[in-house]
């Protein structure tokens, strides 16, 4: 039922960090867990961080190994129709296809990109996405409100110009 549950939000968010190789990788991390389990202690929200921590050092350890991030953006131009102007973060994901707002949100420095998505795809408040990180809570809900800025901006403009870097 865990498993069920929590491997397809894992594979999300694995795929905006590694692309493509995101269930290789979540299949090292579900290796780990399976390994480390009797060590954890705590509810399913504590389970559902202490797992996307593990996957998440998987995927840099993986991203380590090849050198690279993923580059796999979606032209802005098709999607910028979809989202209305008054909307919030939880209604624009609704309204485009997960894998169209994923590459938008990795599009964003790797902070904003990283609260977005374990905000929002991990459903995950501000404290377990923090632990996650390694960040306090307000480090991420300002990392994750200037993300959602970003985005709101750059789909009512329709630009894909570059996002200055986040300083959090």
């Amino acid at each position: 039922m865990v498993f069920r549950d929590l491997n397809p939000r894992l594979i999300r968010y694995l795929r905006a960090l590694v692309g493509s190789d995101a269930e290789d990788v979540a299949a090292e991390a579900w290796s780990q867990i399976a390994r480390d389990h009797r060590r954890f202690r705590g509810d399913y929200d504590n389970f559902r961080g202490w797992a996307s921590a593990i996957a998440r050092n998987r995927a840099m350890d993986f991203l380590r190994r090849r050198g690279r991030r993923p580059e796999e953006p979606v032209p802005i131009e098709e999607i910028v129709n979809l989202a209305g102007h008054d909307h919030n973060a939880q209604e624009a994901f609704d309204r485009i296809d997960q894998g169209d707002a994923i590459a938008l949100i990795t599009a964003l420095p790797p902070p904003m990109a990283e609260a977005l998505l374990l905000r929002v795809v991990m459903g995950m408040n501000a404290k377990e996405a923090g632990r996650v990180l390694g960040k306090s809570p307000g480090a991420v809900r300002t990392a994750a409100y200037r993300g959602l800025r970003e985005l709101a901006e750059r789909l009512e403009t329709g630009s894909d110009a570059a996002v200055p870097k986040d300083t959090t």
